[in-house]
């Protein structure tokens, strides 16, 4: 016969059972990215960085001692499924959402979010995705408006006086050009042709015969990964020999990958690079191309990067809290000397726009070499 006391015991361990269970449940990302059409070579390295960071985190007991689940979600490149896919995963009450990468997937997405309350981290720098007042857009890269005076400071410093622009039409190329235009314009450097190019755009033969013949000191090109690497090669077919600058994707992994020998010599600015002469992101490399047989470029960083970000912010406030998670981002400066999962310092100011070091650097021998780190601009 069971006494009064067993049987009250035996309740209170009944009553218990549900709360340890609950304490075990996933903590759910769902990750809204380009996998397939023409952003599939960035979001599979950055679906190739989250996976990595969700292995790691969870080799370690999770996050606060609840395992991460990560589902990826195919947008196909295109905003209507990608706004499409943000609608059905906020009614599944995620964590957090990641992705997408490319700006105006960015754009139509990040509405959602926001409407639900539910911390977003993207992968697209269209300077005006964190100007539309989002309290939940995140940054997991420098925007242009804080890449493009770096860049044009190091242009003005070695002479250049007049550069021709070749840019892809769509959100990301836009605000790319534009922002480059205007910080060009204001250190004296004239813009003596402004070409646009499409997206997936196979022949650049007459785009770059237009560019070179416009007669500028240097060339800036801003375009996707692909696109960049088809205008590189057509650009060193014609023989055109001088400077050749751009931003992150032009420097990047893939498109040297792509283009080969054409993109030896191109000089650019990189917010994230696995060549940084840095430890932990020197670590990061060795692990990712273990795990994957590739390296790493950006978007594997950045993929990488936010998840531990999540988890750093999470443990410091010690509970799981969508809007205090938000809020603790904005304005927030973390350190990976107490989270090296992170990589590097990081801060965000009010918008969500993110800031730490950067680098210069210039492909030789199909490697990118960094030629400086240029400090935080400070915006937190």
């Amino acid at each position: 016969m069971i006494d009064r006391r067993t049987t009250l015991l035996l309740g209170a361990a009944a009553l218990a059972a549900p709360s340890a269970a609950h304490a075990a449940d996933p903590v759910t990302i769902v990750d809204n990215i380009e996998l397939s059409g023409t952003g599939v070579t960035s979001g599979s390295m950055w679906k190739a960085g989250v996976n990595l960071a969700v292995k790691e985190i969870n080799a370690a007991d999770g996050i606060l001692g609840r395992p991460v689940s990560v589902r990826h979600q195919d947008n196909q490149s295109q905003a209507q499924i990608a706004k499409a896919v943000a609608t059905k995963a906020v009614d599944e009450e995620p964590y957090v959402l990641f992705g997408p990468i490319f700006s105006g997937n960015v754009n139509v997405s990040s509405p959602v979010a926001d409407e639900a309350e539910t911390p977003m981290f993207m992968g697209g720098e269209a300077a005006n995705l964190t100007q539309q007042g989002r309290k939940f857009l995140f940054r997991s890269s420098v925007s242009q408006t804080g890449v493009m005076p770096k860049l044009a400071n190091y242009m003005q410093k070695v002479g250049i006086k007049s550069v021709a622009i070749v840019w892809i039409a769509n959100d990301f190329g836009k605000g790319g050009r534009d922002t480059m235009i205007k910080e060009l314009q204001a250190r004296g450097i004239k813009v003596v042709a402004d070409i646009s190019t499409e997206p997936g755009q196979m022949d650049y033969s007459a785009v770059v015969v237009n560019a070179a013949k416009a007669g500028a000191d240097a060339l800036f090109s801003y375009k996707n990964e692909e696109e960049s690497a088809r205008f590189l090669i057509a650009l060193r077919k014609l023989g055109y020999s001088k400077p050749v600058y751009g931003e992150t994707v032009l420097v990047s992994q893939r498109v040297i990958e792509l283009a080969g020998a054409a993109a030896n010599g191109v000089q650019g600015h990189v917010g994230l690079t696995i060549d940084a002469p840095n430890p932990l992101v020197r670590a990061f490399a060795e692990r990712f191309k273990a795990a994957y047989g590739y390296a790493s470029d950006h978007n594997g960083i950045k993929g990488y990067t936010m998840v531990q970000l999540v988890k750093a912010v999470t443990e410091k406030l010690g509970k799981f809290d969508r809007k205090a998670l938000a809020a603790a981002i904005h304005g927030g400066t973390f350190s990976a000397a107490q989270y090296p999962g992170l990589l590097l310092d990081v801060a965000y100011d009010a918008k969500g726009d993110i800031d730490r070091e950067t680098y210069l650097v210039e492909v030789k021998d199909g490697k990118q070499v960094v030629t400086a780190v240029l400090p935080p601009l400070g915006i937190a």
